[in-house]
């Protein structure tokens, strides 16, 4: 797992971190061409884990529209500057930013630019939850995440997890409100493009992919990802069944046409079909093994997680910090919620977190 919540890499052969349209890793700076008038621009991120996001510039005969923006940091605002304007653009030329999603490196340098120069920021309505729970923290008796560890049985990283985040504001400086909510799947008009606006709930609730059928693009945020596995049921204010909800996002965007991948954490790659069928996979593996562990003995997420390999180099539970055990721990129980829902396990609410036990 990886600092701004997404998981284990599932491939660690080198080949597979080089982009295509770069020829070079694919975090290299630069305004690199994906198709005509798209160009994807990697964006630092100030973490340990992921080291960029990409940024997908779209030109249109009025200007730019972005999709995604960035992490509102100095070091990314500055290469976002610089590559536009290496495309002969400025930041006053962005017209309008089309947000997959609200992290913080996806949402916080839209909704600054936004404010700055009046483009047009448009966010699912699924995340408004999250933002209005930033703008009423004085109605927040403690950092909701700390109860969703303590039901997913990891108690002593819920304590740790309240001292990291005890009295820290968020600044609402970078998290405005968007100019437009995005409310169901609909077509979004981008100068001549016309783009499927797709609601794939799972990382988040408002998460969106935009698919330009034509070109043959889907700009997929970080719902398909093509060498690691988004988080699952990382959100403040939670949800029953994130993992349900991820799936099924990924079977509706299996029914839209075989694009290439224009992904948010990753190089470019050929076909969303194929890295659909991995992820799939990969959690129905996951489940299984979910399943094989409560079979021995009942336990919490935080128990399974404890009996599951973590990132590409299968560390143990006990190896990750706080904040990706705690990452662990949550998607662990999402998974066994979900066998729950399929009937393959029962749960039970105790003082130390929910217990699942195999049906």
């Amino acid at each position: 797992m990886t600092h701004d919540g997404r998981s284990a890499e599932t491939r660690n052969d080198t080949a597979h971190s080089i982009s295509p349209d770069s020829g070079q890793h694919w975090t290299e700076p630069g305004a690199w061409p994906v198709a005509d008038g798209v160009h994807r621009i990697p964006l630092p991120l100030p973490m340990d884990g992921l080291k960029a996001v990409n940024v997908y510039a779209i030109e249109t005969a009025h200007g730019l529209t972005l999709v995604d923006g960035g992490w509102a940091i100095e070091e990314s605002r500055t290469l976002l500057e610089k590559s536009l304007r290496d495309l002969g653009y400025a930041l006053s030329d962005i017209t309008r930013f089309l947000v997959t999603h609200v992290h913080r490196d996806h949402y916080t340098q839209a909704a600054v630019i936004g404010r700055e120069y009046g483009a047009k920021v448009s966010l699912g309505l699924g995340d408004k939850p999250t933002l209005d729970l930033m703008h009423n923290t004085d109605d927040v008796v403690e950092d909701p995440t700390a109860g969703v560890l303590r039901s997913a049985g990891a108690l002593e990283i819920a304590r740790e997890w309240l001292k990291f985040s005890d009295g820290k504001r968020p600044d609402l400086t970078m998290w405005g409100y968007p100019d437009t909510w995005l409310d169901g799947d609909q077509t979004v008009e981008v100068g001549a493009r016309t783009l499927d606006a797709v609601h794939t709930p799972g990382h988040t609730q408002g998460h969106f992919v935009f698919a330009d059928r034509p070109a043959g693009l889907l700009f997929a945020g970080d719902h398909v990802l093509p060498t690691i596995t988004p988080s699952i049921g990382f959100e403040p204010v939670p949800v029953a069944q994130p993992l349900r909800d991820f799936l099924g996002s990924l079977t509706k965007v299996r029914g839209l046409p075989d694009l290439r991948l224009l992904p948010a954490h990753g190089p470019v790659a050929p076909s969303s079909y194929a890295r659909i069928d991995e992820l799939l996979a990969h959690h129905e593996v996951r489940l299984d093994r979910c399943l094989d562990a409560i079979r021995q003995q009942p336990g919490t997420g935080f128990d399974v997680a404890g009996e599951l390999p973590w990132t590409r180099h299968e560390h143990s539970l006990a190896d990750l910090d706080v904040f990706n055990a705690a990452l662990a721990s949550m998607e662990t129980k999402a998974h066994l919620e979900l066998l729950v829902a399929r009937g393959r396990a029962t749960r039970e609410v105790t003082p130390d977190g929910v217990v699942f036990t195999a049906a």
